[in-house]
């Protein structure tokens, strides 16, 4: 898969996650991808300060990234 590809199955990823989040007052927006296999996320509004945050980015938002693009080793928020 191309870097290309990969950017456009994780952004497909993060808008499969962003209802939920929104739901809740949060978001979440793409940072960057480095070597193809680790993601950069930012939590947004209400996701900042949740406490439970690192649950959803690790149950949530990584499975579903690494659902989209399985090369995907890594997910982490960055503030």
């Amino acid at each position: 898969m191309t870097s290309q590809e990969i950017k456009l199955n994780v952004e497909k990823a993060l808008d499969e996650i962003r209802p939920f989040l929104e739901s809740d007052g949060g978001n979440i927006s793409l940072i960057d991808i480095e070597d193809d296999k680790h993601v950069k996320v930012r939590l947004e509004g209400a996701c900042i300060s949740c406490s439970v945050n690192q649950m959803t980015l690790k149950a949530g938002v990584e499975t579903t990234i690494k659902k989209y693009a399985p090369e995907i080793e890594t997910v982490v928020n960055v503030a």
